[in-house]
């Protein structure tokens, strides 16, 4: 091969290289998540406020639009029921520091006593070591996030009580199904 060969080879790899990553590159858009609107942002699941705190997430469809949620288990539960949207992110928000993740670099912990708005029980952390410690504390469940859609989803109704008798008689009754929490509330919805 002569020194022309060698010429074309490098220059064919060159742009093949530049246009390779000219390619990867455009069209990555980090996605990140926005800052929580307390006095507009609704669960787009339970239509409840969602409080700027360590229960909120958000994910982010493929066309930028966002949706906020109360609770993880709004979360997937929209997920599930709209498969159809192009999901590009979805976060959590740590327990302890309150700072947003992705949902699959996040680490939960489940346990029937864990007090979340919607009473699905489940938190997330940042730190897998944390998760852990909090988790031997309760005696509850680790669970990696490539088994949270696996989790069983159900709202404790026992602990939607609860919160309801916190809140006081004038707090506003919700369930996912119709804003109203009643005795035929199905757990497994």
């Amino acid at each position: 091969m002569g020194e022309e060969g060698i010429v074309k080879k490098f220059l064919f790899f060159s742009i093949a290289s530049l246009l390779l990553l000219f390619i990867t590159g455009c069209g990555l858009k980090e996605i990140k998540p926005r800052a929580i609107d307390e006095k507009n942002d609704k669960c787009v699941q339970c239509h409840m406020s969602v409080v700027d705190d360590q229960f909120a997430t958000q994910l982010t469809l493929e066309n930028g639009k966002t949706y906020t949620f109360d609770d993880i288990g709004c979360m997937v539960k929209w997920t599930r029921e709209n498969k159809a949207e192009n999901v590009a992110a979805q976060f959590v928000r740590d327990y302890e520091s309150k700072e947003w993740i992705l949902l699959e670099n996040a680490i939960y912990v489940y346990d029937q006593e864990i007090k979340t708005p919607m009473a699905y029980n489940v938190i997330s952390f940042s730190d897998e070591q944390k998760a852990k410690d909090f988790a031997a504390r309760m005696d509850a469940d680790v669970i990696a996030s490539s088994k949270l859609y696996d989790h069983q989803w159900e709202v404790n109704n026992s602990m939607m009580m609860k919160i309801k008798e916190e809140m006081g008689s004038g707090a506003r009754e919700h369930s996912h199904e119709e804003g109203a929490m009643d005795s035929t509330h199905n757990k497994d919805e």
